[in-house]
């Protein structure tokens, strides 16, 4: 705990734009299952139209960092975990440049090459998933403001999320390269599906990284 009424006021306000940033990157990941059922739906409006706010999203997020990294700079040494505090914010930023990646390939993407039942709905499958693990994300960063030990706790449902977008993963790239004959078609879709698997692997690190700053608080 800080020595100061200053010090502690400095760490919430730390807190809440670490919290912000978690939403914003929420909110990128909700837009890229917007993204992709809008790509299902043959509706381009659509597609582009949650690129562009997954695009605004990853602004902010950089801005949000920025913010975070001025308040942690003129606290100084004073300041318990600083370290910390950056690696979580940098790795929850990692999360929105993934999604934005994901959200431009998408939208290459040809609808004849979605036509294999197992694919489309395998995909559809795996983005949720990998929504979900930032979903998680989000629900432990909101809790570390309020109880430190229970944002630990939950950090263990952004792992077993994790588990289950390898699994998925797995399954998927498989069927890809059963069924997809198309060179170019097969790097798009499998370049989708790793970047989907990474997006998972990077809310867990971030989770991680949110846990050990629990410990320090």
């Amino acid at each position: 705990m800080f020595g100061s009424e200053y010090e502690i006021q400095a760490r919430r306000r730390t807190l809440t734009v670490l919290q912000d940033e978690a939403r914003r990157v929420f909110d990128a990941a909700r837009d890229l299952a917007l993204c992709y059922r809008a790509l299902l739906a043959q509706d381009q409006v659509g597609v582009q139209s949650a690129i562009e706010r997954i695009r605004k999203a990853e602004d902010d997020v950089e801005a949000l960092r920025r913010l975070l990294t001025r308040e942690v700079a003129e606290m100084g040494t004073m300041m318990i975990s600083r370290e910390d505090f950056l690696r979580a914010a940098y790795e929850i930023e990692e999360i929105a440049g993934y999604t934005n990646g994901i959200a431009f390939r998408f939208s290459q993407v040809k609808m004849s090459v979605l036509k294999d039942e197992n694919i489309e709905n395998g995909i559809t499958e795996l983005v949720d998933m990998a929504v979900e693990s930032v979903q998680r994300l989000n629900e432990v960063v909101r809790a570390l403001a309020i109880n430190p030990a229970s944002a630990i706790d939950l950090a263990n449902s952004v792992q077993k999320v994790e588990r289950q977008v390898d699994e998925k993963y797995r399954i998927i790239v498989a069927s890809l390269l059963n069924n997809i004959n198309t060179l170019s078609d097969l790097l798009l879709l499998k370049d989708i599906v790793e970047g989907l698997e990474e997006l998972a692997d990077r809310s867990l690190a971030a989770s991680d990284s949110v846990t050990i700053l629990a410990l320090g608080l």
